[in-house]
């Protein structure tokens, strides 16, 4: 159920639709709250506090400030907040009066998507890498919670889902962020393992090849892809060992060895531990 309203005020001119999700959204979903448009008819400054929601803001035109807890945020036209509402904020347009779009939603996983967030961001501000698409994102937001579909719930939850993928992206992106720096470099490594997965592989080795701390390097790598360079390196090895044993006729100790495993035993207790199974009932299985 949703209720679209029309405000012409002193300080603002807004659009929003006010959402009611099914019991079913909020118990499983990602589920829209409240969604519109805003544009600053004076300066003006809106305060919140401990509100259960967490809150995406576009600012499309002009520029002001956002104060969550104890780290205030300066914006201008393309830069984007995301906000934990349970902790109390404000908001106020500078003399460059700003238009604003916005969405509040929620789902029972925000909580560790929001901390994700903020081990990856260190901020609420980060810049729009494609303004457009999200725009779209926003779009689609509003006219399904305009909507009478009967699977609406599953296609704002689809739709959020979108937003938060673009927001875990793009504030990696964001240069004011002094972490994004190194994210070249990380996404370098990545690719570099793809390749070498096979061979021997130390910490010092990437830290020289890359010019990375390797301490850093190892915290950052966690932080993005939640594991380690171990387990990564391990994770690739497991799935070529279970395309070739799917695959090819290949013995087992050939198929260790081509995935970077030297010791048969080791690949047996590696693979089990990782499948559940042994690679020789792995490979009875898929016969």
């Amino acid at each position: 159920m949703s209720e679209n309203l029309l405000f012409q005020g002193e300080t603002v001119h807004s659009q929003r639709i006010l959402y009611t999700p099914s019991p079913f959204a909020k118990n499983n979903l990602f589920y829209l709250q409240e969604t519109g448009s805003l544009r600053a008819a004076k300066v003006h400054k809106s305060a919140r506090s401990w509100l259960d929601s967490y809150l995406f803001l576009l600012i499309t035109e002009g520029s002001g400030t956002v104060v969550s807890g104890n780290s205030a945020c300066s914006l201008k036209q393309g830069d984007c907040v995301f906000l934990d509402c349970h902790i109390p904020y404000w908001h106020e347009s500078s003399e460059d009066l700003w238009s604003l779009r916005w969405v509040h939603f929620s789902g029972t996983t925000m909580p560790s998507i929001y901390r994700k967030f903020m081990e990856r961001s260190g901020s609420c501000r980060f810049s729009a890498a494609d303004v457009s698409r999200c725009t779209f994102l926003l779009d689609t937001l509003f006219a399904l919670g305009n909507s009478e579909s009967y699977v609406r719930d599953m296609e704002l939850h689809e739709t959020l889902s979108g937003l938060l993928t673009m927001i875990m992206k793009d504030c990696w992106s964001d240069t004011n962020n002094p972490r994004s720096h190194s994210l070249h470099n990380l996404e370098a490594v990545v690719t570099w393992l793809h390749e070498h997965y096979t061979e021997k592989i130390s910490l010092d080795e990437l830290s020289e090849r890359f010019f990375i701390n390797k301490y850093y390097l190892t915290r950052l790598f966690k932080r993005q892809y939640g594991m380690t360079i171990s387990d990564f390196i391990l994770e690739l090895r497991i799935r070529r060992s279970k395309e070739l044993l799917r695959f090819s006729g290949e013995s087992m100790e050939a198929i260790a060895e081509q995935c970077g495993f030297y010791d048969l035993a080791y690949f047996s207790r590696k693979f089990k531990k990782t499948e559940g199974t042994s690679p020789s009932v792995y490979r009875r299985q898929w016969l």
